[in-house]
């Protein structure tokens, strides 16, 4: 049924009770309950959504009635100048040298204001990034119509490796994103997706001419590209998209459409400072944290039993120590041990101010990415300090990294990176690349940091596979803010890849990885601490695992010293109230003093709440013990722990 241009007048009275409703008008109202939001939040004007719901439903592609694709041959004359040539050499076109354009072909053009002016785009290839290989390798047919889409050489029925490489680095001019919003962690990964040939030859332009997006169809669970104008085209008129949509900034565009015209931002400063107070005052009310009030530490007769409210099984099944008893009641509870972030801080220091809880106001800025590279500055100037990857927040410091990335290459020096979301733990959506556009484009899907991959790691020598990969994850204990005092487990606990280091297949999981204990189809190394420091100084006597372990302490030191150096919500709060257990998880890296000294730095790479102690309690029984001992009965002597500060 074809919807009208104006609005849908109100139904009449049914004249009988054999008149029932209209079905269509049902239908209409439906989709735009389910689809409604969606299709609102893109921009999709109102006025198209009943001829939407018709070719979703009968699968109409009509896109060729209208439109038409034309290849563009551009012979340059003798007679062209210079400028001309440059700017025919970055006109945005994806792929190989031929220069396709979509164009209007319908003999009366095409009128915004016709609620049939939106179309399907169908999707070419569907794929999570660290999937893509593998179906270029196996999908029959796959490898073939990428490389024909992307003007990409391809010679033989069989996946060449060179062609294999040569899709997925093109892909990034070609790929599209969308997340899903429902699921598990790893079914909201995003999604990346190629448009059918028609989709992918439609080219930019900074003033467009026509609007995409992308649209998940629920009752088929299928996705699509919806196309639709921006203004009234006339036969012959070009197609055009805005592969920046939405950005203002110039700078920023020239970063985003860097994969279609390339630029040169080599004088765009690579210095990063620390970002002013407005940007965690931001991240504060964006978290919906209320900081507390001030208030006086608790003080309880000795020998208190503490009552524990906690929805942490590994506390309820280890926590044995006599001075603690559980309650089911939150509000009969001395101590407050949630799984979840705690929110309402101010209400909780109004009311129950002698509470204690196993959380700092703000500590979002050493737990989540983006934040923990900003404070890390404090302690090492514009670019970080030594114990911390150079890392750039993609959303708010995309010219910075691109300038960086191509001074690095300039110099010749190492150009991997990995590219991380600011919160997502188990290396998921995690991608390492040298492709710039790859970075540039990741950007579109969830909010990222780019850290400089570690191209030296120091490698530990597995009998069984080789050299590989490892890194180390250490618990420690944040007993206050004022004074800072700060405590490590004196048990630590290594991952390991299962395949020998090498800077090459870089989308190998069980290569550049060391996360093995989520995936039960995949080996999991274990070496016991204990086990661990007499092979690694065997592997490197000159290097003694105390020596090694203090500049660990070091860099640990040094981060919480900055992470509190600041009033909240520039830094952790002081609550004294507060406690709390972090997993830090480290690698070692190849480094060199300025006397030519070749040393092992520690590289940290992330700060995690409330982490996972499974593999501490089967071991170390006690663990819980010392944990409890040392953060609210201030009893560490006896407990497996070391003081920092």
């Amino acid at each position: 049924m074809e919807a009208d241009a104006g609005p849908v007048p109100m139904p009449e009275p049914a004249p009988s009770s054999e008149q029932g409703p209209d079905p269509e008008e049902g239908a209409r109202a439906e989709f735009a309950a389910l689809h409604g939001p969606a299709l609102r939040a893109s921009g999709v004007p109102e006025r198209y959504w009943g001829r939407l719901l018709h070719k979703l439903e009968h699968e109409v592609f009509d896109a060729g009635e209208m439109f038409g694709i034309m290849q563009v041959e551009e012979v340059e004359e003798e007679s062209e100048d210079e400028a001309a040539r440059e700017a025919h050499k970055k006109k945005p076109n994806p792929g190989s040298e031929l220069c396709y354009k979509v164009i209007v072909t319908n003999e009366n053009g095409l009128q915004a204001a016709d609620p049939n002016s939106i179309f399907l785009i169908d999707h070419a290839w569907t794929c999570r990034v660290e999937h893509a290989r593998q179906q270029l390798q196996q999908i029959p047919g796959l490898l073939h119509r990428m490389a024909n889409l992307m003007g990409v050489e391809f010679h033989g029925e069989l996946p060449s490796a060179e062609a294999v490489d040569q899709v997925l680095e093109e892909m990034w001019k070609f790929n599209q994103t969308y997340q899903l919003s429902h699921g598990t962690a790893e079914e909201k990964v995003p999604v990346w997706y190629i448009m059918d040939e028609f989709g992918s030859r439609i080219q930019h332009a900074d003033v467009p001419s026509f609007a995409t997006a992308p649209f998940f169809y629920m009752p088929q669970q299928v996705a699509y590209t919806l196309l639709w104008p921006l203004r009234d085209l006339d036969t012959g008129e070009e197609v055009t998209r805005d592969f920046a949509y939405g950005e203002t900034d110039p700078l920023v565009r020239r970063c985003m459409l860097l994969p279609w015209a390339p630029s040169d931002l080599l004088d765009v400063s690579s210095r990063t400072p620390e970002p002013p107070a407005e940007y965690y005052q931001a991240i504060l009310e964006e978290n919906k944290e209320k900081l507390p009030l001030a208030i006086d530490p608790a003080v309880r007769p000795s020998g208190h039993v503490f009552k524990v409210h906690t929805d942490v099984q590994q506390v309820l099944g280890h926590l044995t120590h006599p001075r603690f008893t559980f309650t089911q009641s939150e509000a009969d509870a001395d101590i407050l041990y949630n799984f979840s972030h705690f929110k309402d801080y101010r209400r909780l220091s109004q009311e129950r101010p002698h509470v204690l809880l196993n959380q700092f106001p703000c500590e979002s800025l050493l737990t989540v990415k983006d934040c923990l590279a900003s404070i890390a500055r404090r302690a090492g100037g514009p670019e970080g300090p030594a114990w911390l990857p150079r890392t750039f927040n993609l959303r708010t410091e995309l010219p910075q990294f691109v300038s960086c990335f191509q001074q690095r290459e300039r110099r010749g020096e190492d150009n991997h990176w990995i590219c991380k979301p600011w919160n997502l733990a188990r290396s998921l959506d995690t991608h390492i690349t040298r492709s710039l556009h790859s970075v540039i484009r990741h950007r579109e899907s969830s909010p990222k940091v780019v850290c400089k991959y570690i191209e030296s790691p120091v490698l530990f020598l597995r009998e069984d596979v080789g050299r590989v990969k490892f890194d180390i994850r250490y618990i420690v204990l944040l007993r206050s803010v004022k004074p800072l005092r700060l405590f490590v487990y004196d048990v630590f606990w290594l991952r390991f890849s299962n395949r020998p280091f090498a800077l090459t297949d870089l989308d190998d999981y069980e290569k550049h990885f060391t996360v093995m204990n989520y995936d039960p189809e995949v080996v999991l190394k274990q070496v016991h601490y204990d086990e661990f420091i007499p092979e690694f100084e065997k592997q490197y006597p000159e290097f003694p695992w105390r020596s090694v372990q203090a500049e660990i302490f070091r860099a640990f030191t040094e981060l919480f010293q900055a992470a509190c150096a600041e009033p909240p919500p520039r830094g952790l709060c002081h609550y004294p109230s507060s406690r709390a257990v972090y997993a830090v998880d480290l690698m070692l890296k190849w480094d060199s003093r300025p006397d030519g000294q070749r040393v092992m730095q520690p590289q940290i790479l992330e700060v995690n709440f409330n982490p996972d102690c499974e593999r501490a309690c089967r071991y170390h029984p006690t663990f819980f013990n010392d944990v409890f001992s040392t953060l609210f009965l201030d009893e560490p002597g006896g407990c497996h722990v070391t003081r920092l500060v």
